[in-house]
C-alpha cells in the first residue's frame, strides 16, 4: 500500500492515512463505498453543493463560532491565557453539526430518502435527525442502551426531530455496539444512507468528515490571528473517534510551532477495561472496516472501553490521528473521569459556561498545563459541545459524593 500522502493531505487511492484506514470491507460493501466516494468528490467540485452548505452554516448552525477568553480561569491558575473554540454554541449544541448538514445534503444529492446514523452521547444523533428533517429524509438512530439511560433528554430531543432511536442491545450496549448495528441496517438497505458520526470507519468517511469539520480550524486559525496578533501555542481537543479533534487540527496541521494535542478518556484508570484511550492504550487492528489504534481484548478483538462521557467510549481511534502519533506532529494523553469532572466544575464556576463531559477532558488537561507556562502563552481549547446533556448524569453524580 501507497504511505506517501502528505500529513493533512488527502488520503492514497486506497484510503489509506500512512499505514492506518483503508477498507477492510466485503466486496459488496466496497461498492457501496465507492459509490459514496464518487458522489462526494463530484459534491466537492460542484460550486453550488459548497454555496448550499456555506448559506446552512452561517444560516442554520449559526457560524462562524467564536473563540472566547477564560480570563478568569487563566487569572486563577496564573499561566498560560486559555481560550475555548466555541462549538458548544452551534445550532443543537455541538460540532456534530458541521459534519451531518454535509452528509445529509450530500444524501440528498445522490437521491437517497432514508439515513441511519450511531451516536454515543446523543449529539450525533440530534444533529442527523435535524439534517434528515431539514432535508426531508427518513430517519433512524442507533444507540446504546447504556448510553439511552444516560443521555435520556438526547434521546428525546432526536424522538421530537422525527427520527427512530433504536436500542443497542449486544455486548456492553455503548458506542461500538451502536456502530455495529448501524453497518448492519445499512448493508441491508441499498437506498439507505449512512451518516457516519466520526472521523473513523471505512474510506471515504475519516476524509469525508474530516473534510466537514474542518471548518473548525479554519476559523480558530484567522481568529486567534485577529485576537492575538499571532497562533496559539498549543490546540488541545478531546478524542474518541477523533472528529472535533482532527476538524481543529486541520486548520494548524502546516504550523509546527503549534503543539496539537488530543486528550483521550483515561476513564477510572489504566486496568483493561478501565478505560477508552486507544492512542495511548492500544494497538494497531482492525474494527468496522478500517486499521488504527484499537483497545484489544486477550483474543485480538475489540475489546471493553469504559469513560464517563458516552461520546468517548469507542475502542478505536480515527486512522489520521494513528498517522499523526506516529509522525510525532500530535500528542495524546489521556485525562481521567475525575479530572473531567473537575475540569467541568472549572468552566461552570469561574466562566459561567458548562461544557460536554468529553469537552471537559480537553480543558483538563489544558488546566493541568497552563500553570507550567508563561502568562504570555496561548492554550486554545476545542469546547466542542454544551453540557445541557449531561446534567442528570452530574447530578447523580453529585448526590452520590454527599452520601
Amino acid at each position: 500500500m501507497s504511505q506517501h500522502n502528505t500529513l493533512g493531505g488527502k488520503p492514497d487511492s486506497r484510503g489509506f492515512f500512512g499505514a492506518y484506514g483503508g477498507q477492510y470491507v466485503p466486496e459488496t460493501v466496497k461498492a457501496r463505498l465507492d459509490e459514496l466516494s464518487d458522489a462526494f468528490h463530484a459534491a466537492l467540485n460542484d460550486d453550488s453543493f459548497q454555496r448550499e452548505l456555506e448559506y446552512l452554516f452561517e444560516h442554520y448552525t449559526g457560524r462562524p463560532s467564536p473563540v472566547f477568553h477564560c480570563a478568569n480561569l487563566s487569572r486563577m491558575l496564573g499561566g498560560a491565557q486559555i481560550w475555548l473554540k466555541r462549538e458548544d454554541l452551534n445550532h443543537l449544541g455541538a460540532h456534530k453539526i458541521n459534519n451531518t448538514l454535509g452528509q445529509c445534503l450530500l444524501a440528498k444529492r445522490m437521491g437517497k430518502k432514508r439515513v441511519i446514523a450511531e451516536t454515543g452521547a446523543g449529539q450525533h444523533g440530534v444533529a442527523t435527525a435535524a439534517g434528515a428533517a431539514l432535508m426531508g429524509l427518513e430517519c433512524a438512530i442507533c444507540m446504546g442502551e447504556v448510553d439511552i439511560e444516560r443521555q435520556h433528554l438526547n434521546v428525546v430531543r432526536m424522538e421530537m426531530l422525527g427520527a427512530r432511536v433504536l436500542p443497542a442491545t449486544s455486548g456492553q450496549r455503548t458506542l461500538k455496539e451502536a456502530v455495529d448495528e448501524a453497518l448492519a441496517l445499512w448493508v441491508d438497505d441499498p437506498d439507505m444512507f449512512y451518516v457516519l458520526g466520526s472521523a473513523v470507519g471505512p474510506h471515504p468517511y475519516p476524509y469525508m468528515v474530516r473534510h466537514f469539520q474542518a471548518v473548525i480550524g479554519r476559523e480558530a486559525r484567522a481568529q486567534m490571528l485577529e485576537e492575538l496578533g499571532r497562533l496559539p501555542d498549543v490546540c488541545l481537543a478531546c478524542v474518541g473517534g477523533g472528529s472535533n479533534a482532527i476538524g481543529l487540527f486541520a486548520g494548524f496541521l502546516d504550523d509546527r510551532e503549534v503543539r496539537l494535542m488530543g486528550v483521550e478518556p483515561g476513564g477510572r484508570g489504566t486496568a483493561y477495561g478501565q478505560h477508552a484511550a486507544s492512542l495511548c492504550l492500544g494497538e494497531p487492528g482492525v474494527l468496522h472496516g478500517f486499521n488504527s489504534y484499537m483497545i484489544k481484548n486477550a483474543e485480538g478483538e475489540a475489546g471493553e472501553v469504559y469513560s464517563i462521557s458516552a461520546g468517548l467510549d469507542y475502542p478505536s481511534v480515527g486512522p489520521e490521528h494513528a498517522q499523526l502519533k506516529d509522525a510525532g506532529r500530535a500528542e495524546y494523553v489521556s485525562v481521567t473521569d475525575q479530572e473531567a469532572l473537575d475540569a467541568f466544575f472549572s468552566l461552570s464556576r469561574h466562566e459561567g459556561v458548562i461544557p460536554a463531559l468529553e469537552s471537559s477532558h480537553a480543558l483538563a488537561q489544558a488546566i493541568k498545563m497552563a500553570p507550567t507556562m508563561s502568562p504570555d502563552k496561548a492554550l486554545l481549547v476545542s469546547l466542542s459541545g454544551r453540557g445541557d446533556k449531561d446534567v442528570t448524569q452530574v447530578a447523580a453524580l453529585m448526590r452520590a459524593a454527599r452520601g
